[in-house]
């Protein structure tokens, strides 16, 4: 018995996901049809997509839909452009239903939770220079090794510095220090709020995952949110929270994703 339930979405009707074996999600303001699932009904955040994104179907999700699967379903999300591999074999591929993945790999036999394979962090020096001179005077080193930066300061340079910190002074104390130590050591981080994880762990990850994102929005509101690196804030705030949350609770593995947007043209 296959128990692998993988929800892609899409924040429009795209002709070519329709055709594919996945449970496709429709998120935003555009008409969808009866193929996608929306986020209309039942108890909802769809007036923050602007800002949460895709979240805005998993939190839909949580509150609707989660509660109907066993303990050790797996559940999971991938993007109208990203899709997770059928195997660790990269392969070349012009159609993407021939690698996408639709089976439970035996290689999860021992795992809670799949994140993306993670990808690395770094940034050119010019930037470095016009918007992280603060983060070279807390870290001079970083002129020296801009290539191979964290996750704060990654972070800082794309969506405001000292975003971040604000940020993890609303956590729970539970995560505060972990979390910290997690972004400040990290230069590498597992992208695209995508997983798959038993059912069992998710309803603890939804909860302290929204709860936080609402704590924030004390802090930074969403009138002043302009641009993308601010726009969809809470989406990116996610984005590090989310590996952070399965490795320190769950067992994790690392899985092959593509990147495909030869469909969208």
């Amino acid at each position: 018995m296959n128990n692998l339930n993988i929800f892609c979405v899409t924040d429009k009707p795209v002709k070519y996901l329709e055709d594919l074996d996945i449970n496709l999600v429709g998120v935003g303001e555009r008409q969808f049809n009866k193929k996608y699932i929306t986020c209309l009904s039942g108890k909802n955040i769809q007036k923050k997509e602007k800002h949460y994104s895709e979240l805005t179907f998993h939190y839909w999700f949580w509150k609707n839909k989660l509660e109907k699967y066993s303990d050790n379903d797996w559940i999971g999300f991938c993007q109208k452009r990203r899709f997770w591999l059928n195997s660790r074999s990269h392969r070349e591929d012009s159609d993407i239903s021939n690698i996408i993945l639709k089976s439970v790999p035996n290689e999860w036999e021992k795992y809670d939770t799949v994140l993306c394979e993670p990808i690395p962090l770094g940034t050119k020096l010019s930037k470095l220079l016009k918007r992280g001179w603060r983060n070279i005077i807390r870290k001079p080193i970083l002129l020296f090794d801009h290539k191979r930066i964290n996750i704060r300061t990654q972070f800082d340079l794309h969506h405001g510095y000292g975003v971040l910190e604000k940020a993890i002074g609303v956590m729970n104390e539970k995560d505060k220090s972990d979390f910290t130590e997690f972004v400040d050591r990290n230069t590498t981080y597992n992208p695209h709020i995508m997983f798959i994880s038993k059912k069992k762990f998710l309803n603890n990850f939804f909860k302290d995952q929204f709860e936080w994102l609402f704590e924030c929005e004390k802090i930074f509101g969403f009138e002043n949110l302009k641009g993308y690196d601010q726009t969809r804030l809470y989406a990116f705030l996610a984005e590090r929270y989310m590996p952070f949350w399965f490795r320190k609770y769950s067992k994790t593995i690392e899985w092959p994703w593509i990147f495909s947007d030869s469909h969208l043209l």
